[in-house]
């Protein structure tokens, strides 16, 4: 068997700690947690919290205890010892704070979607043209699953040749309506659904082909099951195609039924010229393997890998020894604006043909 399998070692803190100081912000998406855990184990140390909500604060502060608590996002700006902001606030106000903070002389990590419009598009590209500092994104379908990750060092070893084909496939839960903020349900502020999680899609199609640019083809989206919510599109669905010639289809939606074990069946497709890979992110349904599922067959014969706790998430550490060697070997900074720009056009496209 030629098709190497090898599991790298998981990852181990990249730094001492007081090299890689950060502070969290803007705590409206519980995704900030997992941003500032996966810092931390990397090596990071967790200095200043801030949030305008209290109760969002306490919540932080008991899974990190110690953190000092700013006033304002100004006071952490002000502290020289912070390199690097990690955020997750309101979507449509992401892009304000990060430039701001850039200006500031710090790098920042966002939850996606880093952005709900192209003039947000337009004014981070500039900021960091002119500070020279890291507008970086967690696109966490991708860089926070060991599945996920494991396929990148697949497609790096000639696993399935070229790759020629993606297949995304991100169902979510709703939850209760008291379970989700307001802006929620206000797509002025979160910008829709392809431009929301269809960020993360549009990260992993540019991660698996390599391809630097992309055309659309088309977008679709709506609301069929949330009338009440009328500003909820619960259904999404788009297609590109890369300037190297892979394409891309796929599919988010807010539908999963409430009784399922996970909050959503998310799976990736991805077929080159010599093989398939299939990522079961969330659950394998009907077995008890988990999360964290890859399978691929290939000239080689057929493989399926169990991953979870096996792979761990590089990303986190190579985006502090990049803010640190100002460096890119995390991710570019051209993917990350061009993954999430490419969601705010699919969703401009889709909302024409509403």
């Amino acid at each position: 068997m030629s098709t190497d399998l090898t599991i790298p070692e998981k990852p181990q803190a990249v730094c001492k700690a007081g090299d890689f100081i950060f502070a969290a912000a803007e705590l409206e998406h519980v995704h900030i947690y997992g941003q500032c855990e996966q810092l931390v184990k990397a090596g990071g140390v967790l200095k200043w919290v801030y949030d305008k909500d209290p109760l969002k604060v306490e919540e932080l502060l008991k899974r990190f205890p110690g953190t000092a608590v700013a006033r304002s996002l100004d006071e952490i700006l002000d502290d020289k010892e912070i390199r690097l902001v990690t955020a997750a606030g309101v979507p449509s106000e992401r892009a304000t704070t990060g430039i701001k903070v850039m200006n500031s002389g710090k790098d920042y990590f966002v939850d996606k979607t880093p952005f709900t419009t192209l003039e947000q598009v337009a004014a981070v590209r500039k900021a960091v043209a002119e500070t020279g500092m890291k507008y970086m994104v967690n696109y966490g379908e991708r860089i926070g699953n060991e599945a996920a990750i494991m396929a990148g060092y697949l497609i790096e070893r000639g696993a399935v040749g070229k790759v020629v084909h993606v297949l995304g496939l991100g169902p979510h839960k709703v939850g209760l309506p008291s379970s989700r903020p307001d802006w929620f349900y206000k797509k002025e502020l979160y910008g829709g659904i392809i431009c929301d999680i269809g960020s993360h899609q549009c990260e992993q199609f540019f991660a698996y082909t390599g391809a630097e640019s992309a055309s659309l083809n088309f977008a679709r989206k709506g609301n069929f099951n949330y009338p009440e919510f009328p500003e909820l599109e619960d259904f999404g669905e788009a297609s590109i195609k890369g300037e190297n010639g892979a394409s891309f289809y796929f599919r988010v939606d807010w539908l999963t039924p409430e009784k399922f074990r996970s909050w959503g069946d998310g799976r990736t497709v991805i077929m080159g010229t010599k093989g398939t890979i299939e990522l079961r992110k969330n659950i394998d349904i009907c077995t008890e393997n988990g999360a964290n599922q890859l399978y691929l067959f290939n000239n080689d014969g057929e493989f399926h890998l169990n991953l979870s706790g096996k792979v761990g998430c590089p990303y986190f550490g190579q985006l502090i020894l990049d803010c640190l060697n100002r460096t890119e070997k995390a991710m570019t900074q051209h993917q990350a604006i061009l993954a999430g720009e490419t969601a705010v056009k699919l969703q401009m496209l889709a909302d024409a043909l509403d």
